[in-house]
Parts: structure tokens; C-alpha cells; sequence
């Protein structure tokens, strides 16, 4: 049983856990590499992480980030530890952002991977954390599609997680002689988001649509393509740019 004061800063994760018990340990999921035990240890890591960084700011004493090598402890546990550990820091996290929430301005900037975010960052990101990883153990139901296509889904994805989100494709993205790209996902009715590519990197942002879109789709398709995701049903995204523009916003928007 989840405690109702847990569920409700992290409502995600009762659906969350109810898709991890609806499978195998072993399982594999949408997330390339990954079992569902493997997405657990990350969650885990997340979760403590997120905790500790708030936690020591709240204290005065600033850490920074540690990288994902904070799961190895968690993916050497057996299943049933594991399982218990990951609660156990889901609660801690909403522990730690509710005395954040009393504390603090939801304006304060807190280091984060070597940036800065605001303090209610921390239970927001593990609530979007909870909904992609479970798309990663479901697919495309009725439950991730309902919360991929929250508006608070995109805007998280581009606003606080953006540069960090497109550090690996900018790596790996030749951006030829042409120098710089700009492309536009768009999902009718809301901004476009802008994503660019070029020698200094990427970037993306949230704009008013303006001219052609590289990929229009639903909200969910394209938190999805943000995250390097990809929907079961491809005919949700359409476009009329052409292969060799498609394969450089795929490179680029190739996730963690």
C-alpha cells in the first residue's frame, strides 16, 4: 500500500508499479538494452538522487549530481529488495520535496547536472520519469497515452530537460556543410517545438508555428520522438520532408 501522501506528489507511480507487477523481472521493455528490472534500478537511482541533491540544499550543503553509476547498488539487489528499495526512495523523494515545498520559493534555483533548475523540479521530473518508463513496460494504452499527452509533459521535456536531452544526438550529428538545421515538431493547436542543430551543438525551445513542420504528430508521439521513443503505431506521425531530414532529427533527438 502507498501512502496517500506519497501518491499524491507522485501520482504516476501506483500506475507504475501495477505495470511492473503485470511482468517479469526479465521482461524486456521499449527501452533498448533494458529489462523491467533494469528500468526499476534506474528509477531507484533516480529517486535517491533527486532526494539527495535537494536534501543537502535544503541543508545548506550543495552536492553536485552523481552520474548513472548510482544504480549499480540497485541492480545487484535481488528482485524483492530491489522492489521494497525503490518505494522506499519514491517516499523519501516526496518526504524531501514537501519540505522543499514549505521551505522554499518555487522560484529558488537548485544545481542539477550541472545546471540550475527550480526547486519543484525535482518531484515533477520523477513524475515524468515514472510516466516514460512505464510507456517503456506498456506501450502505447490508455493510461500513457492519457499522461504523455498532458501539456506539463512537453513543456518539462523542453523547458527543464531540453539541453541535457539533446547532448548525446548533437554529439552525434554531422551537421555537413549546410552548418545549422532548424526543425519544428508540431502538434496542431499548441507551440511548436523548435529543435536546432549545428557545430556549437543543439538546442530546443517552445515557439509560436510558423512556416512547414519537419513532423506533426499528437502530444504523445512527440514526447515520445523527444525521448528518443519511437509510438508503436507509426502512421501517428506524419511528414513530407524526406528521409535524409528525418534521419538528422532522429539522430538528434536520440535521448539519454
Amino acid at each position: 500500500m502507498i501512502p496517500s501522501h506519497v501518491s499524491g506528489t507522485l501520482p504516476e507511480l501506483v500506475p507504475f508499479l501495477h505495470a511492473v507487477q503485470a511482468r517479469r523481472p526479465d521482461d524486456g521493455t521499449w527501452c533498448e538494452a533494458w529489462t523491467v528490472r533494469d528500468v526499476v534500478a534506474h528509477l531507484a537511482g533516480n529517486a535517491e538522487e533527486l532526494a539527495r541533491v535537494l536534501q543537502a540544499f535544503l541543508a545548506g550543503t550543495p552536492v553536485e549530481t552523481r552520474g548513472f553509476d548510482r544504480e549499480a547498488p540497485y541492480r545487484r539487489m535481488s528482485d524483492a529488495e530491489l522492489w521494497s528499495a525503490f518505494i522506499a526512495r519514491c517516499e523519501q523523494l516526496t518526504e524531501v520535496t514537501a519540505a522543499a515545498a514549505t521551505d522554499l520559493s518555487p522560484e529558488t534555483e537548485v544545481r542539477w547536472t550541472g545546471r540550475t533548475v527550480k526547486a519543484p523540479f525535482f518531484a515533477e521530473h520523477m513524475r515524468e520519469e515514472l510516466i516514460l518508463h512505464r510507456w517503456d513496460l506498456t506501450g502505447d494504452d490508455r493510461t500513457a497515452l492519457q499522461a504523455l499527452n498532458e501539456p506539463w509533459m512537453t513543456e518539462h521535456s523542453v523547458v527543464s530537460v531540453g539541453r541535457p536531452l539533446l547532448a548525446r544526438g548533437s554529439a552525434a550529428l554531422d551537421p555537413g556543410p549546410a552548418g545549422r538545421f532548424e526543425d519544428r515538431l508540431r502538434t496542431p493547436g499548441t507551440d511548436d517545438v523548435v529543435v536546432t542543430s549545428g557545430p556549437d551543438g543543439g538546442s530546443i525551445r517552445l515557439a509560436a508555428p510558423e512556416g512547414p513542420a519537419t513532423i506533426e504528430s499528437d502530444a504523445a508521439v512527440r514526447v515520445l520522438l523527444l525521448w528518443g521513443r519511437r509510438p508503436a503505431d507509426p502512421s501517428r506521425w506524419h511528414s513530407a520532408v524526406g528521409p535524409e531530414a528525418l534521419r538528422r532529427v532522429r539522430t538528434l533527438l536520440s535521448g539519454y
